[in-house]
């Protein structure tokens, strides 16, 4: 009975296993397939894409499967759509990370005319795309496309590290929430206080958040098998976003050094950093993230970092540098098994139908 949970239901899922959107080029229609044709709720990020790419990736997910799926965006927070950052700015920061461009070799680059897609085409493409689910992380969207979202029958999930970001999204009248605890790989997408004011575990969170609403919460940060999924459901929780673990999979977008490495010794010391992106983050502690750290203070703010540490990640992918890459990772890492998405959702399933039915179930 586990598995038909309210999330289960009103998403249409055989089990409430809700696969993390992955930002940055990470997501692929390929898993997203794998785990909506195994019963849950695949999800592809969004907020790297133009609204043509936004509206081609949902046409290329929907030519795979006839499962329901998630768009995730990221909404603008603290000027984040449109940064503003000055020519000398820009320049220090260039002068900083050209000794890693020249390791590279790859030419720095000039500053372009935006840093990132802007966000009011982005949500316009995915309410055209109309998927069965709209996810979101830092902030709550406008009233007008929440309601939006209701009249095309589209459901709003949007993510909560805290009580009171939790309560703010339920005020907003949005539909789920998920409850997302430091253990998770990948950004602290904290947006009524600090991240680093925020860091709440997710079984400390999930209680709090399930008794503060009367919507469904769905566990997030530190889930990889179905020990973390029964918790989480006995803690409240009526469905888990499971992150980590299917970004190792052989189905993601992430190159084979970063999938490697998430089943390495390293992914048993990851940390917290705004290096890599200009917002804080957990991935393996690796050389970059060393030698940036000082230098913390003097970084552009996301995007603007980000669009930079992208070009380096390209290359260093491309070249198995792992020294120089952002390797986003959960606290879940070293509990990882499974290499491809179907063989992961059912064990998921297995295992948490047996810790909470029993043998026979």
């Amino acid at each position: 009975m586990w598995k038909n949970t309210e999330v289960a239901r009103r998403l249409g899922l055989a089990a409430p296993i809700i696969q993390g959107p992955f930002g940055g080029g990470i997501s692929s229609v390929d898993l997203v397939a794998a785990v909506c044709d195994s019963g849950g709720l695949g999800s592809f990020g969004v907020h790297h894409l133009d609204a043509d790419g936004i509206c081609a990736v949902a046409s290329q997910i929907r030519a795979r499967t006839s499962g329901p799926f998630a768009l995730n965006l990221w909404i603008p927070l603290e000027g984040s759509d449109d940064p503003r950052i000055d020519d000398a700015a820009f320049a220090r920061n260039a002068t900083l990370l050209e000794p890693y461009f020249t390791e590279l070799g790859i030419p720095m680059p000039q500053r372009p005319a935006r840093f990132a897609p802007p966000y009011a085409k982005q949500i316009e493409a995915v309410l055209e795309a109309r998927p069965a689910v709209f996810s979101f992380v830092f902030g709550i969207p406008s009233s007008d496309v929440l309601a939006r979202c209701r009249e095309l029958g589209i459901t709003t999930l949007g993510a909560a590290t805290t009580v009171e970001e939790a309560v703010a999204l339920e005020q907003a009248g949005v539909d789920m929430i998920v409850a997302t605890g430091f253990e998770a790989g990948g950004h602290r997408v904290s947006f009524l206080r600090r991240a680093e004011e925020s860091l709440c575990g997710t079984f400390a969170l999930v209680p709090q958040v399930a008794d503060a609403v009367r919507i469904p919460v769905i566990a997030a940060g530190g889930i990889a098998d179905g020990r973390g999924i029964a918790a989480a459901l006995t803690l409240g929780a009526q469905g888990v976003q499971i992150g980590t673990a299917f970004l190792a999979c052989e189905e993601s977008s992430a190159n084979p050094t970063h999938r490697e490495m998430l089943f390495s010794r390293e992914a048993r010391h990851t940390g917290l950093t705004p290096v890599f992106s200009g917002r804080l983050a957990r991935g393996i502690q690796n050389r970059l993230r060393e030698e940036l750290e000082p230098h913390a203070a003097e970084l552009p703010p996301y995007p603007v970092q980000n669009w930079f540490t992208g070009i380096m990640k390209k290359a260093a992918s491309e070249q198995a540098r792992a020294d120089l890459m952002s390797l986003w990772c959960g606290q879940s890492a070293p509990l990882l098994k499974h290499r491809d998405a179907r063989s992961l959702m059912a064990a998921l399933m297995n295992e948490t139908s047996l810790l909470i039915e029993g043998p026979f179930s």
